[in-house]
């Protein structure tokens, strides 16, 4: 089912998390290369909007990262991988991409960048972890990739909160297929060599998750997940572009799967920062989405496909409330010091002791919203640490 979805020719779920996967899929490569006399080949591309593991991985498999540009929308400089291509000639060894990027946008010229890369020899590695956002609408294989991961911990439903379980699992094209991690006890497909987990298929017993997820939704449940995740990354977008600066948007300024909102520019007009943000949301009862990456002063918001509107509405009440409560602080009705976002999150122990010696209610410092007491109060259990 993973190859008909990734249109790759073989799948290894023995990797047991994305960067895992990364590692497995660049080795396949530089063994690749090995196999045809070209082990020099040690220059791998990648853009600067990657995961930070992308590099860490690179480096971690001999090779040598060269950074790759952005433009302003966000997208790879296509330029300047032809420029480096040309620079680095016979020296490539892989570029590693993520699509949709991690800005949150869909790479027009992506089947450009495969290409240039193809033609000096080297290898598309394709950061899976977006690939919610292409189910069905396209595919890695289509694109260009040779090899990449997929995380079934995000895209096919195993919950990967906390730090596990995941499977990172990899897809490659069959020219990599001797190339992809075997195990010296229990060999896979017969190969014996390159394991990257202790166990041959990795987090196995949690793979009946992803199985039934894809079973059940099936060709047409898919593509409308990842039109849904689309959809709700865009939904958010509309709702607040008027509110905070969107940094990336595509061609016809919409972003993809997720977007970045930058906050950088708050710190001078008010003092408060995307930590201070990220804080205060736990008043209003939710998790903060990913911060200061990976645009500096940024919060970067991927809403998925698992959300519902009225949800995904209170979010967004919560991000607009927030941005009144700073321009609070920006027109001077509220100490820049003493305010809701410099002391958030309030604890329930905070608001229920006998003194309060702040300038703002228990109620506002608790109950910012009037949906939060139909909701439910989610608590945090501590306030904010020095």
């Amino acid at each position: 089912m993973l190859i008909a979805i990734t249109h790759y020719d073989t799948i290894s779920l023995q990797p047991n998390s994305g960067a895992n996967g990364e590692f497995a899929g660049l080795m396949a490569i530089k063994k690749y290369h090995e196999s045809r006399g070209e082990g020099d080949r040690n220059i791998c591309l990648i853009p600067t909007s990657a995961h930070g593991t992308n590099p860490a991985t690179a480096v971690m498999c001999g090779m040598k990262v060269v950074p790759i540009p952005c433009d302003a929308n966000g997208n790879i400089d296509v330029d300047i991988v032809r420029e480096k291509c040309e620079q680095y000639k016979g020296k490539i060894s892989a570029a590693m991409i993520t699509y949709p990027s991690t800005h949150g946008v869909f790479e027009a010229r992506v089947k450009d960048v495969c290409d240039i890369v193809h033609a000096d020899g080297g290898q598309i590695y394709l950061d899976g972890a977006n690939l919610n956002a292409v189910l069905g609408l396209t595919s890695p294989g289509i694109i260009g990739a040779d090899v990449g991961h997929l995380n079934l911990h995000k895209t096919f439903a195993i919950p990967h909160g906390g730090g596990g379980p995941g499977v990172g699992a990899i897809g490659a094209k069959q020219h990599l297929k001797p190339f992809i991690p075997g195990h010296s006890v229990a060999p896979v497909a017969g190969r014996k060599n390159g394991a990257v987990a202790a166990a041959p298929y990795g987090n196995g017993g949690i793979l009946p998750i992803s199985y039934s997820f894809i079973k059940l939704l099936g060709k047409d449940g898919l593509l409308k997940s990842a039109k849904i995740s689309i959809l709700n990354a865009n939904y958010i977008m509309h709702r607040l572009q008027n509110d905070f600066k969107v940094v990336f948007t595509g061609d016809d300024d919409r972003v993809a799967h997720e977007l970045i909102l930058d906050c950088s520019g708050f710190k001078k007009t008010a003092g408060i920062t995307e930590e201070d943000i990220a804080k205060r949301l736990m008043d209003y009862g939710f998790h903060a989405p990913t911060m200061s990456w990976p645009v500096v002063g940024g919060l970067m918001i991927e809403p998925t496909e698992s959300e519902d509107k009225l949800e995904i509405d209170r979010f967004i009440d919560a991000f607009k409330t927030i941005r009144e409560e700073i321009a609070e602080i920006e027109r001077g009705e509220v100490d820049k010091e003493d305010n809701v976002l410099k002391n958030a999150p309030h604890t329930l122990s905070h608001l229920t002791a006998d003194e309060w010696e702040h300038s703002y209610s228990r109620q506002k410092a608790g109950y910012p919203a009037k949906w939060i007491q139909l909701r439910g109060k989610v608590w945090p259990t501590v306030g904010r640490i020095d």
